[in-house]
């Protein structure tokens, strides 16, 4: 007999990127009763790594748990962005209910349609908070009726169309049933969860079932396994049975230690039963969607479906001269065990060896996707060297097929024909088109080869102004050839320091990366030639002195400042013979093959 719990909601926070989840969540932390007194808390408490708070955007998600009412509410903060889709398909497992923010002034996006479409496929019950309602330019009801077309859009039955909407601002904290009215706090939100959402289905008398959702880690007890317990009890220090799937052959285990989530942090408990979210130690090589079971009673629950990389990338052994002078070189066993530790939490990302022992291949879910393991592996003291990201293709019935994405993008008026061109030159196909305020909404499907590189690109076009937004849509057929890059690259000819002098002299040649006084080797990249053909420059050559000119003449020579990249824009610009050489203190690109004889007997072959 299924029943439901009343003491407890177990509830997902969903939005695209920057719709306000993360500040929404710190407002229901200081009006839910976790904060007290004059406690000074920082913003976005739940974006606790530093690229989180770096970058503003959530990469794993999050859990705490409130007390409501006298009820339990355990709330899970999900990531906004396309990339980290994975974390949002598993964490909704976990839970009966979601609160699907929207930006009162943008509307659903392309996040907000993928997070909501896997909320309607797992049956989950919707809240729409409608937030930000005091930006300029808000149309709050207008957003209600595009997220209810959306969701008949998606396939959602009846009993979740008829959610509950409620207007407010996260920031500001507060939550009304009614834009205009003049309330000032959360209580209306709380009081939505309570009432709306559904607790957890249990089933009476049943044998322990728990399915494993998420994976954290910690160096003294190893593997935690989080999840949802769907039926039966759980004890600390009880004999448990491990099954992956129907036809697997299941391995007993011991529970050491059991937690649940208490407001930001965990507390150690005894037991738990069906509907309570809890972490697992003691379970060596336990996985995602693995199935916790009674010894006496192994059932596994359905595996939790997975989307398919689309981007992938070699991930290599450093070979720059420079190596060793800035950080710890990983060996290839140390880099495998590296991308092994991250694959283990890390479901969305795989990897694989090549035919050379010190190159993987990681796949991933776009380049964001993969460019956040690349900067924590360097903010752990690591050098490696990376490829350029390459787009993975499917076959099916002697047709070569392509992922496709459909992006969005807003900008000035005026700016929209650059656009356009911009899109059409990549592959795109226009669907959507309408104006928004000052703004024109475009929203195009185009390769997934043809977004790398495209945001620099789109930056430019439109002064700035223009924003992007992708999200996988489908595997398509081949959509053609898409320009590459048409500069070539200014190529280091020899090593040592870089000299002002030189840099001077070869500033019509095009921009350059690198500023004078830096170190630098054959074969690295230090600049964007203003032509298509590479070209070989000698940057430490100084100038010769006489007695009339001397070497503090040197002193009047201005250089343009050298171009800066990020990791993400370095991966987006090499081309197919070049790398990315990462360390703790710099990104540099460099060619594959140093030597121009190797560079040209490889051309020929």
């Amino acid at each position: 007999m299924t029943d439901r719990r009343t003491d407890i909601r177990n509830l997902a926070i969903i939005a695209h990127v920057d719709h306000g989840k993360t500040t929404l969540v710190d407002a229901m932390l200081a009006q839910g009763g976790v904060f007290h007194g004059n406690a000074q808390v920082q913003e976005c408490v739940m974006d606790s790594g530093d690229q989180e708070r770096e970058r503003g955007i959530t990469i794993t998600s999050k859990n705490l748990a409130i007390t409501l009412e006298g009820i339990r509410v355990n709330v899970i903060d999900t990531p906004g962005h396309a990339d980290f889709g994975g974390e949002v398909e598993r964490v909704l497992r976990m839970c009966d209910g979601v609160l699907l923010l929207v930006d009162a002034f943008e509307g659903p996006m392309p996040q907000t349609r993928f997070v909501l479409s896997k909320a309607i496929e797992n049956k989950l019950k919707p809240i729409v908070v409608v937030n930000k309602i005091d930006k300029d330019g808000a149309q709050p009801e207008q957003v209600v009726d595009m997220v209810f077309d959306l969701m008949v859009e998606l396939d959602a039955e009846d009993w979740q169309l008829d959610f509950p909407v409620l207007f407010g601002s996260g920031r500001d904290g507060y939550m009304r049933l009614d834009p205009n009215d003049d309330g000032m706090d959360l209580k209306p939100l709380f009081s939505a969860i309570i009432e709306h959402l559904p607790g957890p289905p249990v089933t009476k008398d049943a044998p322990l079932q728990l399915q494993v959702s998420n994976i954290d880690y910690n160096d003294f007890v190893g593997r935690i396994a989080i999840g949802r317990i769907n039926a039966g009890v759980i004890r600390a220090g009880q004999q448990v049975a491990i099954t992956k799937g129907k036809d697997a052959v299941s391995r007993n285990a011991r529970i050491l230690q059991l937690h649940r989530y208490s407001n930001l942090g965990r507390e150690e408990i005894k037991e738990a039963e069906a509907g309570d979210i809890v972490l697992v130690t003691g379970i060596e090589q336990i996985d995602i969607s693995d199935t916790i079971c009674d010894v006496e009673h192994v059932e596994a629950l359905p595996p939790i479906p997975i989307d398919e990389p689309t981007i992938r990338m070699t991930f290599g052994v450093t070979t720059s001269p420079l190596g060793g002078q800035e950080g710890k070189p990983l060996q290839s066993r140390d880099l495998e065990a590296r991308l092994k530790r991250e694959v283990e939490r890390n479901v969305a990302m795989v990897y694989e060896p090549t035919e050379r022992p010190d190159v993987f291949e990681v796949s991933g879910r776009g380049l964001l996707h993969l460019s956040v393991l690349i900067e924590t592996m360097r903010r752990e003291g690591a050098e490696l060297q990376v490829g350029p990201p390459r787009v993975i293709y499917h076959e099916e019935n002697g047709k070569r097929l392509e992922p496709i994405e459909l992006a969005v993008i807003d900008c000035p008026e005026d700016k929209s024909s650059k656009v356009m061109n911009l899109m059409l030159e990549r592959r795109g196909e226009l669907k959507v088109m309408d104006a928004r305020g000052n703004l024109q909404h475009m929203e195009f499907t185009i390769p997934s080869r043809g977004i790398i590189g495209l945001r620099t690109l789109l930056l430019t076009a439109t002064q700035g102004e223009g924003t992007l937004n992708t999200i996988f849509h489908a595997y398509e057929e081949y959509r053609g050839d898409i320009e590459q890059r048409k500069s070539g690259s200014i190529i280091s000819m020899s090593a040592g320091e870089s000299v002002a002098y030189a840099i001077f002299q070869l500033q019509d040649r095009g921009e350059f990366f690198i500023g004078a006084g830096e170190p630098m080797y054959e074969g690295m990249i230090v600049g964007e030639h203003s032509k298509e053909a590479d070209i070989m420059v000698n940057m430490n050559k100084a100038k010769k002195l006489t007695n009339v000119r001397s070497s503090g003449a040197d002193e009047a020579i201005k250089l343009t400042p050298p171009r800066q990249m990020t990791l993400e824009e370095a991966l987006e610009y090499i081309g197919a013979d070049e790398l990315v050489e990462v360390t703790p203190e710099k990104i540099r690109l460099r060619k594959a093959l140093l030597k121009e004889v190797d560079r040209k007997r490889a051309a020929r072959v």
